[in-house]
């Protein structure tokens, strides 16, 4: 063979996968540059659109809300063009907005909604974008009918009931010839002489805004099972969600010994110094390094921590779907390391739901973890669960170290004694008999009725547990219907994690399952109402809908895998051979 032609034959190779490995990185720098040139071209009109408005605003009304919508009006619509990294955004932004709903916003109702302008918009946008790809939107269509049947009941109550009480009902203020009608000392709840709810009589607020509410609070995170669907696109996304996840909780619980450090060395004074009532009920005038509401009285025993949250209730809730997510990471992640933050994790969260207050978190934590153990079948895992054997009680006694003994002592004495003189079980059927007394009719009082984030426009009924809330809003029919929804949701979930094959997958699957049948059938406070609980139960169903998939792409690119090594071979003798 001339030289010419085997010096070709040699360099041609290099030479073409030169010119292809340049290409490539020039088809990726004009890529950037046009992803680039979009989204500037998407921020510049929002900004000047939320500048333009808020202008006027600053002058007329206040600064802050001329900069809540100056900032609002871009969120929503990069969040609306940009789906997927809002969903991001929105896991991250969740846990610290009850921090920056009372340090920066200073309370404001906007604030609290703040979470949704980038949660609403993405659904919007990630809608869209399916309807464009001719994608489907109903990604479990055998949820479809439950779902569907729950929405009609509830537009029913919503339009029948709500409605009755919007437009055929007088507002109180006109006078009511038929009974006198009394407010509460902040003049927000229509009552009676006996603290009960006056129904039928004259209105107060405004009812058909208060049932969209609550028919918000009530299903509006359902679609987050679709956009888990779209969001976890591969294995390597849904990696990265745990690790996420299991960042955040390392962040908020720190912050959360932070504050219980700072109350107890005296740079917070919390609730301590105040008399009366004052002593034993959270306060905004308390908070300390982070959150809202806070109750600090050590010398009546009294303690209930916010964590990042608004509330000490939200933080122990947010500490149980931790106590699960960092479960999940420590024995499902493939990494040592991260399964070492899951570890930390769960620490973590441990000390936060001894130290925060709540009996709830203080009960539920350690019973999800040992629950998840056993459904999990972790306990077999001997590799995964012999350092949670040994690594976690060290962990444990180095962190309660920084505390006094006789604390850890205290809280626990508190809780029987709590559970004792109030035993859940018993509140629970009070909580029952009381909704039975008061119910009217078979499509309830209402949507938002008894919500508690609904009372700024109408009365509502403090009822602490969820099924006999529901029963108050939906009565029996809407009751029913729901729990046939979440059975329904419990059982194609377990199908779908069941049919895995891959038992990393599976174990992602199981945990997340047991989450949700625990969480979906728990009685007691409403943890389906309450972030972050009600995002993350939804989301963790929408991502084992999406684990056979990710089986599936896992194994026809395994198949990839195989052959491209025999590809390779056979092109490096094709090669060797004309070199000869």
């Amino acid at each position: 063979m001339p030289k010419s032609l085997v010096n070709q034959a040699k360099s041609s190779p290099l030479e073409t996968g030169s010119a292809l490995n340049l290409k490539a990185q020039l088809q990726q720098k004009k890529i950037k540059r046009e992803n680039r040139q979009k989204f500037f071209k998407n921020l510049i009109p929002a900004l000047v659109v939320g500048l333009i408005i808020a202008f006027p605003l600053a002058a007329f009304k206040s600064v802050l809300l001329a900069a809540i919508a100056a900032l609002a009006i871009p969120v929503i619509w990069l969040s609306y063009c940009y789906p997927l990294t809002a969903l991001w955004l929105f896991l991250i932004y969740m846990p610290f907005s009850g921090t920056v709903t009372y340090w920066i916003g200073n309370g404001n109702a906007l604030f609290q909604l703040s979470k949704d302008a980038l949660y609403l918009p993405a659904l919007g946008g990630l809608m869209q974008r399916c309807w464009q790809k001719k994608q489907p939107i109903w990604v479990v269509p055998a949820l479809m009918p439950t779902f569907l049947i729950l929405i009609g009941f509830s537009l029913l109550t919503l339009i029948l009931i709500n409605g009755q009480q919007q437009w055929l009902i007088p507002d109180c203020d006109l006078g009511n010839p038929s009974g006198q009608a009394l407010h509460n000392a902040n003049g927000d709840y229509l009552i009676d002489t006996q603290g009960d709810l006056i129904t039928g009589a004259c209105k107060s607020g405004i009812p058909i805004i208060q049932g969209l509410l609550g028919l918000k609070v009530l299903i509006g995170y359902v679609p987050l099972i679709f956009c888990a669907y779209y969001l976890i696109e591969d294995r390597q996304k849904l990696n990265r969600l745990g690790r996420l996840l299991i960042l955040i909780t390392l962040v908020t619980c720190s912050l959360g010994i932070a504050q219980y450090w700072l109350l107890k060395t005296g740079h917070c004074v919390g609730t301590r110094g105040m008399s009366g009532v004052e002593l034993y009920q959270a306060s905004l005038e308390a908070k300390c390094l982070v959150g809202g509401s806070l109750l600090y009285s050590p010398e009546q025993g009294q303690i209930r921590l916010p964590g990042t949250f608004v509330s000490p209730w939200h933080w122990a809730w947010f500490l149980v779907g931790n106590a699960a997510i960092s479960f999940i990471v420590t024995f499902c992640e493939q990494s040592r390391f991260w399964r070492l933050m899951g570890l930390l994790g769960m620490a973590l969260v441990f000390i936060n739901a001894v130290i925060c207050g709540q009996r709830l978190a203080l009960a539920l934590v350690p019973t999800l973890i040992f629950v998840l153990l056993i459904l999990t079948g972790q306990f077999a895992n001997f590799k995964r669960f012999l350092p949670l054997i040994i690594v976690l009680p060290l962990v444990l006694f180095i962190g309660f170290s920084f505390f006094n003994p006789s604390f850890i002592q205290e809280r626990i004495n508190s809780f029987v004694d709590r559970w004792n003189q109030a035993p859940p079980y018993v509140f629970i059927q009070q909580q029952f008999s009381f909704t039975l007394a008061k119910s009217k009719g078979i499509l309830g009082q209402g949507l938002g009725t008894a919500t508690n984030s609904t009372r700024t426009f109408g009365p509502v009924f403090f009822l602490e547990t969820y099924h006999p809330k529901l029963l108050f809003e939906l009565g029996f029919g809407g009751l029913f219907l729901f729990m046939i929804f979440i059975t329904h949701l419990t059982i194609l979930t377990f199908k779908s994690y069941r049919s895995l094959k891959d038992k990393n997958l599976r174990s992602w699957g199981s945990s997340f399952w047991v989450f949700i049948l625990i969480i979906g059938y728990f009685p007691y406070w409403y943890p389906l109402d309450t972030d972050p609980v009600a995002v993350y139960y939804w989301f963790f169903a929408g991502i084992i809908f999406k684990l056979p998939d990710l089986e599936k792409m896992q194994i026809e690119n395994s198949d990839v895998k195989i052959f491209t090594p025999r590809k390779k071979l056979i092109r490096s003798r094709q090669e060797k051979s004309l070199s000869t």
